[in-house]
């Protein structure tokens, strides 16, 4: 299943965007702008931008996230959220000698539903091999007569074939990236996110993610998470209707820092 790993993040990130905040309501210059931030200090300012609703200032802070072990579906839905920066293993470059993929929780529970699903999966595998070779070998073909040695040939060959023969292979297939993202729109991206609303996998990333960024920047994601946190829920007839729990979950998670 998915693992998040948190790679690197701006260095105090807090007390990064309460300086940012500082030089917007003071006269302060910039050799002096962390002067007199202490850690209370530094937690008053992130939080009057919450109250005040000024989120500009928290744009300063970065966090990285290594993603493993998640589907190109989750893939399709993450890469929406714009204002981040992706790289990710390619299909095209790195080919899939032993299929891996990722099964949703409801049909591992069902032996009739797992057994079909696994028997796509190797079918789709069965299908990528068998294309890739076949289209290898005619591209290898191609390579020798135009003059190149038999390594190179099969090598450039193989990138070739894969390129192809990748579009056999299911959304479950499993993924890797890095994931990097200011902290405003990491805010928003949970609050889309962690919803009981959003896809089963996307929703397990984020709240990892979550618990992650809560531990070194507490003030900053302190009411982070799905919107009826701190309010109503916004989905109307499509709601949960699981406020109560889904506080709960939060709040339990908060205090295990």
């Amino acid at each position: 299943m998915a693992k998040v790993t948190l790679l690197t993040y701006t260095t105090e990130p807090e007390r990064t965007v309460a300086s940012a905040a500082k030089l917007c309501y003071s006269a302060s210059d910039i050799a002096t702008i962390k002067d007199g931030l202490t850690d209370e200090k530094t937690a008053s300012f992130v939080e009057m931008l919450a109250e005040i609703g000024h989120e500009s200032p928290i744009e300063h802070a970065y966090f990285t996230f290594g993603i493993e072990g998640v589907s190109r579906s989750l893939l399709a839905q993450i890469t929406r959220h714009r204002i981040a920066s992706f790289s990710v293993q390619s299909q095209r470059y790195v080919k899939e000698k032993n299929l891996a993929y990722v099964t949703p929780p409801e049909i591992a529970k069902d032996p009739e539903a797992l057994k079909l699903y696994k028997d796509s999966m190797a079918q789709a595998e069965a299908a990528y091999h068998a294309l890739a070779d076949k289209l290898s070998a005619g591209y290898e073909k191609e390579y020798l007569a135009a003059g190149l040695d038999e390594k190179t040939a099969r090598r450039n060959a193989e990138k070739k074939a894969i390129e192809d023969a990748r579009f056999v292979l299911p959304n479950a297939c499993e993924t890797k990236m890095v994931m990097t993202i200011n902290a405003r729109s990491l805010i928003n991206f949970f609050h889309h996110r962690c919803c009981n609303r959003a896809q089963w996998e996307i929703r397990d990333v984020a709240d990892q993610m979550l618990a992650l960024v809560s531990k070194v920047a507490p003030n900053i994601f302190k009411v982070a998470g799905p919107p009826c946190l701190v309010g109503g829920c916004p989905e109307g007839k499509m709601s949960c209707g699981k406020i109560k729990e889904v506080r709960e979950k939060y709040k339990n998670m908060r205090e295990k820092f």
